[in-house]
């Protein structure tokens, strides 16, 4: 079909976890018990991190933490998003009393914690009554007498929550692996394992602490709030505003300035938000007409906005959950995470800027008019309070090593700097704001992690996950070419059906070991699994961030999603060179670090000119020379001091051909 006439209003239906959706129901009593339910909830995550201990002296025990942050989330889940379209304007009394029942279940599990832990409830749950009686005797004449109804029940909520947030795609996923155990004896092969009866089923699921409360929901509980909130802030003091127009005063009077400042503006904002369709409606309402209007084709200006978009997840310093998650699964500080996608990140946003230059110089575009471009200096006199509250957190993450206490820091020193600001300065009537935009974005994570969290389990009570690994590596014969291929090709088909955090979480399971035990770097092998389950956004047949751009731009989805492919070719190829040479991801001796990253930028470069016809110092180039520059491109990118001297005579070659050498006054830059 074509979406060239597609609303930019359709765009949220493509995934409620990525555009949002139903938060129109958010009114009158509705909108009040979400901000309460979420002030209680982020009340409880700093009481919990900061050890204020305000519960009878003590911190509660973290299974507790954990059940009540999952049900105070979840029952704004079921105010915000809606189980119908039909009642995406309204609350229906369903919704009101699945909220009450999930209040209820949580509050109960929260309450017997410690005793689900101590007697092992996942395995095998009380039956008597009276223990649902002594802690909540209206729900123990709800329920009678079996502590598995109660599991059974919290287990419907959380699968209730990940349809409505993530859509019927990861539902259905998320669905056949929560009923994975029941049939795992009869599946063939890798996928065989120990089987359990339904009631042992739900369980585990609820009362164990592998699959609802289990990793996902320790992320999010113990480092994702307090970023959230954080970006939260941002937005709500004018961050996305100031980023937009701090990169339209670097870049915007350069040729083909738009399409460098939709590049600078998505990567911004999308390393504090990390979700890349709310990322491609946000920014790229403002950055393609802009680039249309300067002479951009439509195609050209939707690719670049879908390909910036996606690179915004993969943006340090935030990355959105998954970084924090791959921290989680890796046991390795957050910091590691961050420092290790750097050069990645920066190498496609240099090849992305370079594309978006070579298409101005060959086709004679021009920058924005003089008077739509703000002076640098009183942008950054108006909006340096952003920069030093990402500077704040930058610090506190990297060098004072507090990951969990540094968005709050971080999130108090931009409301503070943002009150003594004239434009747009924070004051009283913003805090509600504030906390809603706060709780929306938690609400979605935990719907969508409490959901993923059941594949989590499920892989690890059958030992599926492990098994899958073994048969991998012993398919591969030790193979890692072959190895990284097969892992290449799983994750981007897992990742046209799963939302980011689900793919990378199901693929750090089963693939992630088999690259480690083929001899692989660790974090370069996790992010090697991110960045090609990334990679869906921008290819088709799926390509949701160019569906999301061409809808705004005008253009044919299909004829969008191939030039942003194109457009994004780095993005494939990098995860193997920092797999096989982790000196792209800042690890290993100095010197190579420096000698690698050096002849990645230079083979960026020689991509971006052949791809685009243009060449700096030559001018237009036809094919005749574009494929020499692929291949000295290629040559830089192998990790070999003779591959770049290869890469080099080509360029040389290349140089003297055109008549540069020769004629070192013609400079066509």
């Amino acid at each position: 079909m074509s979406d060239a006439t597609q609303s930019t209003n359709a765009i949220p239906e493509i995934s409620a976890a990525e555009g949002g959706g139903g938060s129109g129901r958010l009114h009158g009593v509705a909108r009040w018990l979400a901000i309460v339910a979420g002030v209680i909830g982020i009340f409880l995550n700093v009481n919990q991190l900061f050890n204020f201990q305000f519960f009878v002296g003590a911190v509660m025990i973290d299974t507790s933490y954990y059940y009540l942050l999952a049900g105070l989330f979840l029952v704004t889940v079921y105010l915000i998003y809606p189980a119908t379209p039909s009642a995406k304007n309204r609350i229906p009394w369903y919704d009101w009393l699945m909220a009450l029942l999930t209040l209820g279940l949580t509050g109960y599990l929260a309450w017997n914690g410690e005793n689900i832990i101590q007697e092992g409830w996942d395995i095998r749950a009380p039956t008597d009554a009276n223990i649902i009686a002594s802690s909540l005797p209206f729900l123990g004449e709800i329920v009678g007498s079996d502590v598995t109804i109660i599991a059974g029940a919290f287990c419907f909520l959380a699968l209730e929550g990940v349809r409505r947030v993530g859509g019927g795609v990861l539902f259905s996923i998320c669905f056949f692996f929560f009923l994975y155990p029941l049939f795992s004896e009869s599946m063939p092969g890798f996928m065989w394992g120990p089987s359990s009866p339904f009631p042992q089923l739900v369980q585990q699921h609820a009362l164990g602490t592998e699959s609802i409360i289990g990793v996902p929901m320790r992320v999010v509980a113990g480092l994702l709030i307090g970023f959230l909130i954080f970006g939260s802030a941002l937005v709500i003091t004018g961050g996305g505003e100031f980023f937009m127009t701090f990169a339209t005063a670097l870049m915007g009077r350069s040729r083909g300035g738009p399409a460098k400042v939709a590049i600078l503006s998505s990567g911004f904002f999308g390393s504090l938000s990390g979700s890349v369709i709310s990322n491609v409606v946000t920014t790229g309402q403002l950055t393609i007409p802009t680039m249309k209007r300067v002479g951009y084709p439509a195609t050209y200006a939707g690719a670049v906005e879908a390909c910036a978009s996606t690179g915004g997840a993969l943006m340090p310093p935030v990355m959105g959950a998954v970084a924090f998650i791959m921290a989680e699964f890796l046991n390795v500080p957050y910091s590691t995470v961050m420092v290790a996608a750097i050069v990645p990140a920066l190498l496609f946003y240099i090849a992305l800027i370079l594309q978006a230059d070579n298409y101005a110089a060959r086709n004679g575009l021009k920058g924005q008019p003089a008077e739509e471009i703000p002076d640098l200096l009183p942008v950054l006199k108006a909006g340096w309070h952003f920069l030093f509250s990402l500077v704040v957190l930058i610090y506190l993450l990297v060098w004072v090593g507090i990951e969990a206490h540094a968005p709050y820091y971080a999130t108090m020193m931009l409301l503070f700097t943002s009150a003594f600001q004239r434009k747009n300065p924070f004051r009283l009537n913003k805090v509600i704001p504030l906390i809603e935009d706060s709780v929306k974005n938690i609400a979605n994570i935990v719907g969508i992690l409490a959901g993923i969290g059941m594949i989590v389990g499920s892989l690890s009570y059958t030992g599926v996950g492990g098994a899958f690994s073994r048969e991998l590596l012993q398919f591969a014969g030790g193979n890692v070419y072959l190895l990284l291929f097969f892992g290449a090709i799983t994750s981007f088909i897992l990742g046209m059906g799963m939302t980011v955090s689900a793919c990378y979480i199901f693929l750090a399971i089963v693939m992630g070991p088999a690259l480690i035990g083929a001899g692989l770097d660790p974090v370069a092998s996790h992010l090697f699994i991110l960045y090609w389950g990334m990679l869906s956004y921008i290819t088709p047949p799926v390509a949701l961030a160019a569906v999301a751009a061409s809808s705004i731009a005008g253009s044919n989805a299909l004829s969008t999603g191939f030039l942003a492919m194109r457009m994004g070719l780095t993005n494939f190829i990098l995860p193997f060179l920092f797999v096989l040479t982790p000196t792209l991801i800042l690890r290993g001796d100095t010197s190579a670090i420096v000698l690698d990253v050096s002849s990645a930028i230079i083979a960026v470069w020689l991509m971006a000119s052949a791809f685009e016809g243009w060449l700096y110092y030559v001018g237009r180039i036809e094919w005749i020379t574009r494929a020499p520059l692929l291949v000295a491109a290629m040559c830089f990118l192998l990790p070999s001091i003779y591959a770049d001297i290869g890469g080099a005579v080509i360029l040389v070659a290349v140089f003297f051909f055109n008549g540069v050498l020769n004629k070192p006054n013609q400079a066509a830059a």
